[in-house]
């Protein structure tokens, strides 16, 4: 499956959403959920990533996704994720939308 093709859809629910990456043949999900706590701030509190689907770059993949949507979108990032905060702190050029950098 390490050539499988990933797909990554936004779910917004309005006050709550989550990002979903499909990996085809797959039927199991990744996600990484968030809530909104202003328009111009988000709160990423849970990434996760089945078993089955580790070490195939979902999670990065994910947490790429919600900071080029926060540039394109203009709304800034809270980090309660471990693992986004993880990510971030290992990206200071993140800092622009990803508060506490």
């Amino acid at each position: 499956m390490a050539d499988a093709e990933v797909g990554i859809e936004l779910q917004d629910s309005g006050s709550k959403g989550r990002y979903v990456a499909r990996v085809e043949g797959a039927d199991e999900e990744a996600e990484l959920t968030f809530s909104r706590a202003s328009e111009t701030l988000v709160i990423v509190d849970h990434t996760g990533v089945p078993d089955s689907l580790r070490g195939m770059g979902l999670g990065k993949a994910l947490a790429e996704r919600v900071v080029a949507d926060a540039r394109a979108k203009g709304f800034k990032i809270v980090p309660l994720c471990p693992f986004f905060k993880a990510i971030a702190l290992r990206h200071p050029d993140w800092k622009d939308v990803v508060q506490g950098l």
